[in-house]
């Protein structure tokens, strides 16, 4: 079956379709993986003309990158692969325990995704979370080895300072900066989003649906799974959810406006910020990938957009934002 055909937005160098598909439901954090569905998935969103994958060495401790390979056997060709190394993991767990960025933890980890994922090369390569104990110039410096020797095609940063994201462009260009962002997560939007614009640096939103918060489907913390993770949010927690579920009825309320989802106004939000947008929202299920990627056919106006653009969350993304923030070098 021939892929359809989106238009295009660009990473660096990377050409990408204007919503990437991101991996990581399917193997870690959201509940019990389903290998069936989520390879189900992988090929509707190629056949649906999806260019981008993203993944992650962590999740679920190498499967999903070893899922992704099982579609990359057959289909490399048609899309532009995306992963990530520097947090390392429990290996009873799975869970993170802390970020590695040492030149010879990278060096280690590259040759490790590309096995498990099949392929030559890997064509976004990201630092994960950035080690405060090493410098970002040390990281980067061993990446555009990588690029040199063929391993890596482009090189991103995850949860980067605008700082951080100005030192390391100074050793290697930077493709695209990965951070969470959508109507409820905005703290980008002061420093890192004008800096990634100053170097021509992409934007890739994650949980550009607040974690599914956006689109009602999870409406209380109830409807959660025991070992989904989202339980342990301060967006999902008592008080906060209450404010937040009157947050997602104003979406829904441009969405009614709109004719269309509210993951669909949540996604069009994103995608009106720029043309350097490229949301990365992640499902493991074919029906919701076919919603959101009817978000390219939503047009907001500029009220909509500006009710949009004024609302806020309450509660911060994490239980313990240093790891995101961390220090004022690195902003983990």
């Amino acid at each position: 079956m021939s892929a359809r055909t989106l238009p295009t937005r660009h990473l660096g160098e990377l050409e990408v379709s204007p919503l990437g598909l991101g991996c990581m439901g399917m193997s870690f954090a959201y509940g019990a993986p389903d290998r069936d569905e989520s390879l189900a998935t992988l090929h509707q969103a190629i056949d649906s003309g999806v260019t981008l994958l993203d993944t992650a060495d962590m999740y679920g401790t190498g499967h999903n990158e070893e899922l992704l390979a099982e579609v990359l056997r057959t289909r490399r060709d048609e899309v532009q692969v995306a992963t990530k190394f520097g947090i390392r993991t429990d290996p009873d767990t799975g869970m993170p325990i802390g970020q590695d960025g040492s030149p010879a933890y990278a060096a280690a980890a590259v040759n490790a995704s590309l096995r498990r994922l099949g392929v030559d090369t890997i064509d976004l390569y990201y630092l994960h979370r950035v080690d405060p104990r090493v410098p970002i110039e040390e990281t980067v410096g061993v990446m555009a080895t990588m690029v040199g020797e063929g391993k890596v095609r482009q090189i991103g940063l995850s949860e980067a300072s605008a700082d951080t994201l100005r030192r390391a462009h100074a050793v290697h260009p930077i493709s695209a900066v990965q951070s969470e962002w959508s109507i409820c997560s905005r703290d980008i939007e002061e420093s890192v989003v004008p800096a990634a614009r100053e170097l021509g640096v992409g934007l890739v939103p994650y949980s550009p649906l607040g974690r599914g918060l956006l689109t009602g489907s999870a409406a209380a913390a109830h409807d959660l799974a025991d070992d989904d993770f989202r339980r342990t949010l301060p967006r999902w927690q008592a008080e906060n959810l209450a404010a937040n579920l009157a947050l997602v009825g104003q979406i829904r309320a441009v969405a009614e406006e709109a004719g269309a989802a509210p993951a669909q106004v949540a996604l069009a939000w994103l995608l009106a910020q720029g043309p350097d947008v490229v949301p990365i929202p992640g499902t493991k299920r074919r029906r919701y990938l076919a919603e959101n990627l009817g978000a390219l056919a939503v047009t907001l106006t500029p009220d909509q957009l500006g009710r949009l653009g004024r609302l806020r969350a309450a509660g911060e993304r994490y239980p313990d934002m240093a790891w995101v923030r961390g220090d004022s070098a690195a902003a983990r």
